[in-house]
């Protein structure tokens, strides 16, 4: 993620504010990348800090991609729905750098349901997933303490509620590439054959788990072709945006990344990759002097970064023609 500057002063703005402390108020454009003089707010704004602009009507591009909300009726569903909107914000204004659900995209778009474990009515039982674009959410991960217990009872300790919009919108993107002819057959020669019953295999893997290996990248990327393609999505995202994210902070190794990079427009998957990597083992030094967990704790066979530069060169193809 780039950092903005105020539209008034210059200022360093981060994609999250609402204003500069120099009392301009502002809106972010997501085709632009830039945040603008506040003009047409989204209608969520005083509700949960939405900071996009409005487009055609009251709400803007990715609350309008909501089409159900948490129970509001309990209270502590507004900030998890919060939190939640702007980790689906930030997923989409990475893909946009790519031409994703942007107005050049003649595309579909992602319908989310963001819901919670916690109603008025009482508990409910909410299963995150995508079904013929239809993406659900369970906000109630978006509360540190319920995510650190279930990172804890999972062994996942990389999940993250941005992580699940990552994964989830994978889902989505597959179906959309899949249109084309030519990535089902690349697809199937890589990660395996989609149509296999998807059940099944999900029940062999929770009987019987097997471990990351040298072409899957987690141990859930193993259970069918499907989750292997939305896991290794999730994870080039992380990468390409931790590049992006570093190169735009003005942190940088002697390898790189060089001042002005913009990983989103590099198409050389090996590079940004490798950089991903050096960063992230650096930081894991620097997070180990805070008694903090690693970044980054995955090692990437060259297995997996092949289907890494196959997941980047589809996606990159969207926004290049």
């Amino acid at each position: 993620m780039q950092i903005f500057q105020c539209p008034n002063c210059g200022a360093p703005l981060y994609f999250h504010n609402t204003g500069c402390t120099c009392g301009q108020q502002v809106s972010f454009d997501p085709d632009a990348q830039r945040m603008l003089p506040l003009s047409e707010p989204c209608a969520n704004r005083d509700l949960i800090g939405c900071n996009w602009m409005a487009e055609n009507g009251e709400l803007c591009r990715s609350c309008a991609m909501t089409e159900m909300l948490p129970d509001l009726r309990e209270n502590g569903n507004r900030p998890l729905w919060e939190t939640s909107e702007l980790s689906k914000r930030w997923m989409l204004a990475n893909l946009a750098r790519w031409g994703w659900f942007t107005p050049g995209d003649p595309g579909a778009r992602p319908v989310f349901k963001l819901l919670s474990e916690q109603t008025a009515a009482g508990q409910a039982d909410i299963i995150m997933g995508h079904a013929n674009g239809l993406i659900t959410i369970n906000v109630t991960e978006a509360s540190e303490a319920v995510l650190a217990k279930r990172q804890e009872e999972l062994g996942e300790l990389y999940r993250t509620m941005l992580g699940h919009m990552r994964h989830e919108t994978a889902h989505f993107l597959q179906l959309r590439l899949s249109e084309s002819p030519e990535f089902l057959a690349q697809f199937r020669a890589l990660f395996g054959d989609e149509r296999a019953d998807y059940g099944a295999a999900l029940e062999r893997h929770y009987a019987d788990p097997q471990p990351a290996d040298e072409t899957h990248i987690t141990s859930y990327a193993t259970a069918h072709p499907h989750e292997d393609w939305a896991e290794t999505i999730a994870h080039l995202l992380h990468l390409i945006d931790l590049v992006d994210s570093a190169a735009a902070a003005g942190l940088a190794l002697p390898g790189g990344p060089p001042a002005g990079h913009d990983a989103y427009a590099a198409s050389d998957t090996e590079a940004e990759i490798t950089m991903a990597i050096d960063l992230s083992m650096a930081m894991n030094h620097v997070n180990r002097a805070m008694d903090l967990p690693d970044l980054y704790p995955f090692v990437l066979a060259q297995g997996v970064r092949d289907k890494l530069a196959f997941a980047h060169g589809w996606l990159r193809r969207n926004g290049h023609g």
